[in-house]
C-alpha cells in the first residue's frame, strides 16, 4: 500500500480522531496532505471541525454530570480550573470562542464550563461550533500553507514527503508523549501533597 493510498483511505478518520484527542499537528498534516492533492481541503476542515466539536461537547457534558467527582480524582487540574474560572468571569464569550488556541486549557475549559459557569447548554453549543470552525479553518489553512511553502522551497516536494510526514509524525508523537508524561508527573506530585 502506498503512502498516497493510505492517506486517501484513512486520512479523514485520522484527522477526526486526532483532533478529537489533541489536534493541531494532525490538522496541519491534513492541510499538507490536501495541498499535495491526497485529501480535499474542505474534507480536512470538516473532519477536524467534527472531531474538535464532539470532543469539547463531550467534556462539557462530562463536567455537567460528573464535574466534582472527576476533579476529586484529578487534583493536578486544580490550577488550570482556577485559571479557566478566572478567565470565564472576565471574558466568557471570547474564552469559549478561543480556548482551543490556548495551550494547556483546551480539555479543561469545556469541562469547567459544563460544571456550572453560568453558561447555558445552548449558548455553549453555538459558541463552541463557531470556535471549532475558526480553529479548523485556521489550522487547516496553516497546514495547506506549510505544504505550499515546502513545495516552493524544495521544488517537487513529493520526493521528500515520506521523510517529511515521518518527521512531523515523530515530532507530534514526541510532543504528545512529553505532555502526557508531564501531566502524569504533575498528577503524582498532586497526589503526594
Amino acid at each position: 500500500m502506498t503512502l498516497e493510498t493510505l492517506i486517501q483511505t484513512h486520512g479523514y478518520w485520522v484527522i477526526f480522531f486526532g483532533t478529537f484527542l489533541e489536534g493541531e499537528t494532525v490538522l496541519v498534516l491534513g492541510g499538507v496532505a490536501a495541498h499535495q492533492g491526497y485529501l480535499d481541503e474542505r474534507g480536512v476542515i470538516g473532519a477536524a471541525f467534527a472531531g474538535t466539536l464532539l470532543c469539547d461537547q463531550l467534556f462539557f457534558y462530562l463536567g455537567r454530570r460528573h464535574g466534582p467527582a472527576v476533579l476529586a480524582r484529578r487534583p493536578a487540574w486544580k490550577q488550570r480550573v482556577d485559571r479557566v474560572e478566572s478567565l470565564l468571569a472576565r471574558y466568557d464569550t471570547l474564552l469559549i470562542l478561543g480556548f482551543r488556541f490556548l495551550y494547556g486549557l483546551r480539555t479543561v475549559t469545556p469541562f469547567v464550563i459544563g460544571m456550572g459557569a453560568g453558561i447555558t447548554t445552548g449558548r455553549f453549543v453555538v459558541l463552541n461550533a463557531v470556535g471549532a470552525a475558526l480553529w479548523s479553518v485556521a489550522f487547516g489553512a496553516a497546514g495547506y500553507a506549510v505544504g505550499n511553502a515546502a513545495e516552493a522551497f524544495l521544488g517537487n516536494a513529493r520526493q521528500y514527503e515520506i521523510a517529511a510526514f515521518g518527521i512531523v509524525i515523530a515530532v507530534g508523537a514526541s510532543l504528545w508523549a512529553f505532555r502526557h508524561l508531564r501531566r502524569r508527573a504533575r498528577a503524582r506530585a498532586g497526589d503526594s501533597e
